[in-house]
């Protein structure tokens, strides 16, 4: 092996920088040279790299987003696509590809690996935190620890005028962020797209709140469980209370990764360099029972990583 690739691919996440800092770094300890895409799947359809050498890489460990930038490509996902892909490599004579980002792009991945001879490596690297086979993802801590922040600031005002806030989290299908930052801000109500919820339930927790005297309160509700402004108008209707909402939106991908989320992703980054000169291909990197080990590709791609229902009913339990 003499050179590999690298890509960031669909949503960026904070530490994506620091994982391709560490994948350029410890590639060339091991005397291997570094092309890194740009715009995610789109610079492998186009042939559009850049060199990365330990000195491009430097003073973007701090940094969000992806300085390879990124995209979503309506063309890769198709047959065509995949196979020009498999030719921009083989043209550049690229013996391994290192994918980071979420499960579309893994996904991507195992599909690009049935169509060139290259290596497939995948680093798991979304807010989300809803990879299979991983126990946490790159830029996820960040995420969570960005919307912390915010609520906090939001219940000293909730408190100031005896309010209930809705604060609208991403999360279009899976509940895993809105659960562990409801978790750890002290939500009243955690809404995921994973648990059905009623308005009757909603509105029977802050009446029991009421009677205990909490005059305020925080609802955290994942951006899938439907229209938040809609549940604002109901619960205003059916408990008589003041309702506000709070939409953290994009915030959340963007600002300094956290001291974790950079340390995954070095982690992460030399594990995935180590597969490739081993010539393991169609694995992925991931963080299971606190080691760094890696899965099969593919039954990332198969199977679904379901969310700690047992953390919902703490979360009740703690909020009282």
């Amino acid at each position: 092996m003499k050179r590999i690739g690298l890509v960031t691919s669909g949503g960026d996440a904070p530490g994506m920088n620091a994982a391709i800092r560490a994948v350029t770094r410890v590639a060339y300890s091991q005397g291997l040279e570094v092309l890194g895409f740009e715009r995610g799947w789109e610079g492998l359809l186009t042939n559009t790299f850049r060199r990365l050498t330990p000195r491009s890489v430097g003073g973007i460990l701090h940094l969000g987003g992806t300085i390879l930038r990124t995209s979503r490509s309506p063309e890769f996902r198709k047959r065509e696509g995949v196979q020009k892909a498999a030719e921009t490599l083989s043209l550049n004579k690229v013996d391994g590809l290192v994918v980071i980002g979420g499960g579309g792009s893994l996904r991507g991945a195992l599909e690009l690996s049935r169509e060139t001879d290259a290596l497939i490596v995948g680093v798991p690297a979304t807010i989300d935190n809803d990879v299979f086979g991983t126990d946490e993802t790159i830029g996820f801590d960040t995420a969570v620890n960005t919307a912390v922040t915010e609520i906090d600031k939001i219940r000293d005002t909730a408190k100031s005028h005896d309010r209930i806030f809705i604060v609208e989290v991403m999360g279009r299908k899976r509940g895993f962020l809105a659960l562990t930052i409801g978790l750890t801000v002290g939500a009243e109500v955690i809404l995921v797209p994973e648990v059905e919820y009623s308005l009757e339930s909603i509105v029977r927790t802050l009446e029991m709140n009421g009677a205990k005297g909490k005059k305020s309160g925080i609802i955290v509700a994942a951006e899938g469980i439907g229209d938040t402004r809609k549940l604002l108008r109901d619960i205003e209707e059916r408990a008589g209370v003041e309702v506000r909402l709070s939409v953290m939106g994009y915030a959340q991908r963007g600002g300094n990764p956290t001291a974790r989320s950079r340390l995954l992703a070095n982690l992460f980054g030399n594990k995935a360099v180590e597969l490739l000169h081993n010539k393991q291909e169609n694995r992925m990197v991931a963080l299971q029972e606190g080691k760094i080990t890696s899965i099969d590709l593919k039954k990332v791609c198969s199977n679904e990583k379901q969310l700690d229902l047992t953390l919902m009913k703490l979360a009740q339990t703690l909020a009282t």
